[in-house]
């Protein structure tokens, strides 16, 4: 079988291509180069243009364009007629109306109920304690609040009342922020004397360009001291804009930025800012949408470490690293604060600041709270350090609750 095939290839030898091409029209050599081209239709990996090769004969007459194409197809799309439809629609309504049946509603009434003579006296002749034993053994718990059952268990006359539901107090929701965001951007930039104070919290709709004018207006604002931007949506934007603001704003006291969208780059360009101010004494940049990460809490400790007028500093470290050194950072602060700042913090945790033995006061055992530190991470500087004696308050989070642990006092002897 090898060999007849071989003998068949051996008469192909002396046939002369050339001779053969030449003797081709133009037609078959179309054929044959179609045959020969090497395109792979199925190929979905190709642009439809090379999976095939070109088969218009006609000169182009102008260069692809995309977006022009896309017109003619739409206004092509427009102008075609609808076809038109076999049964035109008049708008008659066949069959009955559907109408639901009312039912009649049922009132309800009291049935009356008769006892014996001798029951119905024996009831009416009972105590309160006596009716609540009733229904206890009956089974019928819920007639008997939780207070009637303390104030039962715990005195010795017994249950004083009966069968009366617990008065519930009613809880309203919080009004809205009353700030004119206009109004108040308007004082901001003609540097109003009286505003001391701008709160823009849990306004949702306010617009980046906005929040953006605040912060071009307040770098030459010398009257607002406490500016909060919390729940506001605010972005990294906002956070840049902010920040070129606290570059030249030297009265700014506090800043909130809590609960927004703000990530850990927006972060890092506060803590860059941070660096050259040495005016603001609290930031809140806690509870963003997501976490900034263990570069930015890394920047934010270190900068703690170089700036010496942050005393109060809210922000949920995750890491134990940054968590310590920011808290060893905001103690120091707070010691080297000047007596008004301690002052200020003091009054804006709920005490009263009464000096130190460094600031010529007498030393006593009821010195200021210190610092406010969170078995969680959250640092918060309120109070000031004594030399002779430093009260620290233990924060703890469960469960979204915070709630303070008993007090520890840490005495310096020999100071």
């Amino acid at each position: 079988m090898a060999l007849s095939f071989k003998k068949d290839l051996d008469k192909y030898k002396d046939i002369d291509e050339d001779e053969i091409l030449n003797k081709l029209s133009e037609e078959e050599l179309k054929q044959l180069e179609t045959v020969l081209e090497e395109v792979d239709p199925e190929n979905a990996l190709l642009p439809a243009g090379m999976r095939q090769k070109d088969q218009t004969d006609k000169s182009a007459t102008g260069p692809f364009n995309r977006d022009r194409l896309l017109k003619y197809l739409e206004k092509e799309a427009m102008e075609y007629k609808d076809r038109d439809d076999i049964v035109p629609f008049t708008g008659e309504r066949k069959g009955k109306v559907f109408v639901p049946k009312q039912k009649p509603k049922e009132m309800f009434q009291e049935e009356a109920t008769t006892l014996d003579p001798e029951l119905e006296e024996a009831l009416c002749s009972a105590t309160d304690t006596e009716l609540c034993d009733l229904a206890a053994i009956l089974g019928v718990h819920t007639l008997v609040t939780s207070n009637q059952t303390y104030d039962g268990t715990g005195s010795k006359e017994g249950y004083n009342n009966v069968v009366k539901g617990e008065k519930m107090n009613p809880v309203f929701d919080e009004p809205p922020n009353p700030t004119n965001v206009e109004e108040t951007l308007q004082r901001v930039k003609n540097n109003d004397g009286s505003l001391k104070e701008v709160n823009l919290n849990n306004i949702k709709n306010i617009p980046i360009p906005t929040l953006k004018d605040f912060a071009k207006a307040m770098e030459k604002n010398t009257h607002v001291t406490k500016f909060s931007l919390a729940a506001t949506r605010s972005s990294d934007p906002v956070a840049v804009a902010f920040s070129d603001m606290l570059r030249e704003n030297k009265t700014l006291r506090s800043l909130n930025l809590e609960s927004n969208f703000i990530t850990g780059a927006g972060v890092q360009s506060l803590v860059e800012a941070l660096r050259d101010n040495d005016t603001l004494t609290e930031i809140k940049i806690d509870n963003q949408r997501q976490q900034l990460g263990t570069t930015a809490e890394m920047e934010i400790a270190k900068m703690l470490e170089q700036n010496n007028s942050i005393v109060k500093f809210g922000y949920h470290f995750t890491q134990q690293g940054p968590r310590s050194r920011a808290a060893a950072a905001i103690t120091k602060n707070n010691d080297l604060a000047p007596p008004p700042v301690r002052a200020a913090v003091a009054q804006s945790a709920g005490g009263e600041w009464r000096g130190t033995s460094r600031d010529g006061a007498r030393p006593s055992s009821s010195e200021p709270i210190l610092l406010f530190i969170s078995s969680r991470g959250i640092i918060s500087a309120v109070a000031l350090v004594s030399s002779h004696c430093v009260k620290v308050l233990v924060l703890c989070q469960t469960n979204g609750a915070r709630h303070a642990q008993p007090e520890q006092y840490i005495r310096e002897e020999g100071k």
